[in-house]
Parts: structure tokens; sequence; C-alpha cells
């Protein structure tokens, strides 16, 4: 599926700081890694979450980026995923719909990544994106901050 991601993401102060509603949504695990991670924001990633798996091409920086989506067989993902060695990610994801029939995504990281919390929001437009008033329970706003991409967190780790 080919299209273009509008997201803003913000850092969570602990999950003991989400709401017990967030918490109670089902989790799913995922495994992500970066098969080629570009200076100008390009990337390349592969994923398992679930029970799917999914091949995605990502450029531009900001947000707003271009994104298209593939789907891979597990077989296909386990040959590719021995490439992605040396940067991966892996976290739960619970997915809830928030105010104004968004979907708020809360990714809890574990691995080196252990304590890191984000929530993210798409957006159909990036006037909604620009618009939009995070919940009481959100924390510090990170979308513009390379650091806290995932490619970044799956080379580089954890920001200080």
């Amino acid at each position: 599926m080919a299209g273009v991601e509008v997201e803003r993401k913000w850092l969570v102060d602990g999950i003991d700081s989400v709401p017990a509603e967030v918490l109670a949504a089902p989790a799913a695990e995922i495994l992500q890694g970066y098969l080629t991670i570009g200076p100008d924001g390009a990337e390349t990633r592969v994923r398992r979450k679930g029970a799917t798996y999914t091949l995605t091409v990502k450029s531009g920086s900001g947000l707003v980026r271009s994104e298209t989506e593939v789907e891979l067989s597990a077989e296909q993902f386990e040959r590719l995923w021995p490439a992605t060695e040396q940067a991966r990610v892996q976290k739960q994801r619970r997915t809830v719909s928030g105010e104004d029939g968004l979907t708020i995504e809360l990714d809890v990281y574990s691995g080196e990544l252990t304590g890191l919390v984000v929530a993210e929001v798409e957006f159909d437009d990036p006037w909604g994106a620009e618009s939009f008033i995070a919940p009481y329970w959100f924390g510090a706003e990170v979308t513009a901050d390379s650091a806290y991409k995932n490619r970044s967190l799956a080379q580089h780790g954890r920001p200080a």
C-alpha cells in the first residue's frame, strides 16, 4: 500500500502515567529491523507484528513522509531478518481510539530500550495534525527529534 504518513510522536513519562483503559487494550508484539537507513530520512524496514509480516519503504522527514508497504510471507521475513542485525527494535503496541476518532498507538519498548514509552497519532492531513491537542498523559513532543525515530533508536539506542 502506497501513501503518505502524517504522524506526531510524544514521549510518555513511564508506563505508570498511562491511563488504565489504554493499558487494558490488547498488546501486539512487534519486531522491527532496518535493511537500509539513508541520511536523508529514507528507510527500508521489515516488521513482524503478531502473525503479519511487512516490508516498508519510507522517505522524507518531519510531519509528512512518503510510505509504501507490502505484505511479506513469514519465509520472506525470516530470509530478510538476519540483514537487520545491527538495527532492530522490539516493542509492544497498544492501539486505542482517541478523541475525534483518531487512533493512538502506545509503544512500550523492550530489550536495550526498556523504559522508553512513546505515543504516536496518525492523521489524515497536516491540518488535523497541527490542530490536535495531546491528552494530558502525553509528555514532551518528539516529532521533530530524529533521535526518537525508530530507525535511530534501532541504530543508536535510547537518547540521553
